[in-house]
């Protein structure tokens, strides 16, 4: 199939300007998207258009991925109900010097482009611009976009007014120096995409293109991305494998195979088999467990995935040896816990009874005693069967934690100070 049909059939065509499909099928074509440097990671929500450069490589177009270090010194207005934090220059360079290196985890280098807008933007003479850009666009041109009239009754400074015209410029210079034919980004980008098709249509007289892909809500109405303990980003640095792994694998049955059209490679047929096994068995959670498998590998590679997965494992009561101490308390950092000082364990340790009752797993020293001899209890998820069972500092994990569980999810963790 075509890159326009692998698109439609993964639900990623929001809208287009006519003549895509037929200008994608005849000829090669250049296609760049954007990406805000206001962070020193990319986070989920950029997944969705860097998997559209990813497609569009596949079938043997050029991918360019523009790093917005001069347009993120200003701020776009798109989707924001207010203005956004003015970047130091600094930062900026930083930031997106990570950014790239982000990307070029997705994307073959020997037939990508990476460019920075910071080039030209940071050096241009404002009076050249306004003359040569700025005469092509009239103020209610400008008002008549979506994402500029949204703004106006919050405020909306010059300096944010002025984003549409610098990012229209960059497609014209991406025009000229690459031959890029396509723009690509969010549907809230589309205003900010037809202001450089028209711009480079009265300077160049040729035809440009853009598409934009849906903006992902969840099926319970909340923004995408978003977790309880904040952004879900794409470094490791930011939001562990582990975390983003359970990201993945924690998401509804009722999102889950548009997230696999979506963020995966995956064919039409492994795809509708993960969707069968959905309809049938939904508690085993197959399609969630592959989404977050090759998620997680796209990102951050096989090693990491594969222990991702079984830290993974681990929580559903998989043993734990193996494991480090960063691992645990990613996994369990947030359950209940007790400080036990180490001199307390002398030669002999601890009595597993007693530990148990002092840190409320049970209520007294017959329940823990019966809780074990009906298996109910687990050290590091091995379970205990001898109620005179002694804990010894050699079982610790790197002399730090004692992981209890009760039953199959009433976890405990017993911290060595």
């Amino acid at each position: 199939m075509s890159v326009y049909q692998e698109f439609e059939w993964r639900g990623m065509i929001y809208a287009t300007t006519p003549g895509l499909e037929d200008l994608l099928a005849r000829q090669k074509v250049t296609a760049y998207i954007g990406f805000d440097p206001s962070a020193p990671s990319l986070h989920v929500g950029s997944l969705l258009p860097i998997m559209a450069l990813v497609h569009l490589q596949r079938h043997g177009h050029t991918p360019l991925a523009l790093i917005g270090g001069g347009t993120g010194l200003i701020g776009d207005p798109s989707g924001r109900t207010e203005e956004r934090p003015l970047l130091a220059k600094e930062q900026a360079l930083a930031n997106a010097e990570k950014i790239e290196k982000q990307l070029s985890r997705f994307l073959d280098r020997s037939s990508a482009i990476f460019a920075n807008n910071a080039d030209w933007l940071c050096s241009i003479n404002l009076v050249d611009f306004l003359r040569d850009v700025g005469k092509y666009f009239t103020v209610n041109y400008i008002l008549a976009k979506e994402s500029v009239r949204r703004r106006l009754k919050e405020g909306l400074s010059f300096t944010e007014f002025s984003y549409m015209l610098l990012q229209a410029y960059d497609f014209l210079v991406l025009h000229d120096r690459y031959g890029c034919l396509l723009q690509l980004g969010g549907s809230d980008q589309w205003g900010n995409i037809t202001a450089g098709i028209d711009l480079i249509r009265r300077l160049r007289g040729e035809t440009a293109h853009g598409m934009v892909t849906p903006l992902i809500e969840t099926a319970s109405g909340t923004k995408f991305g978003k977790t309880e303990s904040g952004t879900v980003w794409l470094d490791a640095k930011l939001t562990s494998p582990y975390h983003f792994y359970q990201f993945w694998i924690n998401v509804d049955d009722r999102d889950v195979i548009r997230y696999l059209k979506f963020f995966t490679l995956l064919s039409q047929e492994e795809i509708a088999e993960l969707e069968r096994s959905l309809a049938e068995a939904p508690e085993r959670r197959e399609a969630q467990r592959r989404l977050a498998r090759e998620v997680t590998r796209l990102v951050h590679g096989e090693e990491l995935m594969i222990k991702a997965e079984r830290a993974s494992a681990v929580l559903f009561g998989e043993e734990i040896e193996g494991l480090t101490v960063q691992e645990v308390l990613e996994i369990f950092g947030d359950v209940p816990s007790t400080e036990l000082p180490l001199s307390r364990f002398g030669k002999d340790g601890l009595l597993l009874v007693d530990v148990v009752t002092e840190c409320g797993l049970t209520s007294s020293k017959s329940e823990a005693r019966r809780l074990i001899k009906e298996g109910g209890l687990y050290l590091n998820n091995r379970r205990v069967l001898d109620v005179y069972y002694t804990l010894s500092l050699d079982e610790s994990i790197e002399g730090q934690f004692f992981l209890l569980r009760k039953g199959t999810k009433q976890y405990h963790l017993i911290r060595i100070v």
